[in-house]
């Protein structure tokens, strides 16, 4: 049995150094944090979706890059399996709307202490505070260990790079793996943020900070190239919009990031037709005939939302509803059925929950992620240049590659 060392005590190499460690390999998991799991501990608001309760072949449908790749990995260590394995080791787990996974306890500081149990019956030794500086290869273009920070020499018949990808740095994710990859030959696909919040072009954005609004329609179009279409739950911030709609809508327009604005509409009431949300108006002004404008239609909107599309209805606020006419009042049913936001960019990986973009697909053999370039090196996680939706598929990348990596390992 070799010596293997993982880099990286995110969710992939933890993963990969119990496997590894379980087939009798002497693992050594370095990390440069002073603790393992640092974007585990964030990730679901702090409750950790461990991945989701659905069809193998959903889980194929959800990967945006990558996913015939990811066959052997995911039929290796499918989501039945990581359910499995957390349970296995004591974690009990809960089904959640749309098949989303979490710890019972909504603690992920509990995946993490599952992980580190796991660690210690695999023998896995963990070294914290350990910074590595490079790869090392020998004549053969085989791997040999890695080179510290501090400049010691660590031997190795074979590591492991699972260090993440660029997305919320604090936690240690700031592009290593990309750097030690380039070192030995490989190439890295662009990097962008995704799964990450939109810029917006209007003002009147910051008013409506804080307001979330559920069971709305998003349309994003490049003029009249409709590239996103999805029903959901977005939120307003100080800086444009983000929430579960707008953060999986980064990941179908990134191509697009060079081609901002993108022009958006909501839907603000996508369960009545053109016509149904007229004759709700037409219901609710008959009710408020005398009353003004901006008083006559509150029960249709949030309060924080009234003023914003009161403003944008090109009706004067202070007009009695009996003078509006009918144009008028088609003109606002119209806008609450598109209501219009100009998307002007992506915040950057510092609020990005994923890294669109990572080490070249065609350099890794995917039934082993094993380097094609260099024997004994081998990639998990989000290094690689994989990504998906969110609902606990990024985590199941993760998951499924680590495991085959650590299993693969001679």
């Amino acid at each position: 049995m070799g010596k293997v060392i993982v880099i990286g005590g995110g969710a992939a190499g933890m993963m990969a150094a119990v496997q590894a460690g379980a087939r009798g390999h002497k693992v050594l998991l370095l990390e440069k944090n002073e603790k393992l799991g640092k974007k585990i501990y964030i990730t679901g608001k702090g409750r950790c979706n461990l991945t989701n309760d659905c069809e193998i072949e959903d889980l194929f449908r959800n990967v945006l890059r990558g996913s015939k790749f990811l066959y052997s990995a995911f039929y290796s260590f499918s989501n039945g399996q990581t359910i499995d394995f957390f349970e296995s080791h004591g974690l009990p787990t809960k089904t959640e709307r749309g098949g989303r996974i979490f710890p019972e306890s909504d603690h992920s500081s509990d995946v993490i202490r599952t992980l580190q149990t796991a660690l210690q019956k695999a023998g896995v030794e963990v070294s914290l505070h350990t910074q590595v500086q490079e790869l090392l290869t020998g004549q053969g273009g085989q791997i040999t260990g890695v080179r510290l920070s501090g400049g010691a020499v660590i031997s190795a018949d074979a590591v492991i790079v699972a260090t993440g990808g660029c997305s919320y740095a604090s936690t240690g994710s700031t592009g290593d793996g990309y750097q030690f990859a380039r070192q030995v030959g490989h190439s890295v696909t662009k990097l962008r943020p995704s799964l990450v919040p939109f810029e917006t072009a209007e003002p009147w954005v910051k008013e409506l900070q804080g307001l979330s609004l559920r069971n709305v329609t998003v349309r994003i179009r490049k003029e009249k190239k409709v590239l996103y279409e999805e029903f959901g739950e977005m939120l307003f911030t100080h800086f444009g919009v983000s929430g579960p709609l707008m953060l999986s809508a980064s990941s179908m327009v990134n191509d697009y990031a060079e081609k901002m604005p993108l022009s958006m509409e909501i839907d603000l009431k996508p369960a009545l037709t053109l016509e149904q949300l007229d004759k709700r108006i037409l219901r609710d002004f008959e009710e408020n005939r005398n009353r003004q404008f901006k008083n006559g239609v509150q029960k249709l909107f949030p309060g924080k939302l009234l003023p914003v599309i009161v403003s944008l209805s090109g009706i004067p606020p202070e007009k009695k509803i009996n003078e509006i006419t009918k144009e008028e009042r088609q003109n606002f049913a119209e806008l609450i059925k598109a209501f219009p936001v100009a998307l002007t960019g992506f915040r950057d990986f510092n609020e990005a929950i994923i890294t669109r973009g990572g080490v070249a697909l065609k350099e890794i053999n995917p039934s082993t992620m094993e380097s094609k370039l260099v024997k004994g090196l081998y990639f998990a996680g989000e290094v690689l240049d994989l990504d998906a939706l969110t609902g606990g598929f990024n985590l199941q990348i993760a998951w499924s590659t680590g495991y085959l990596a650590g299993s693969s390992v001679q």
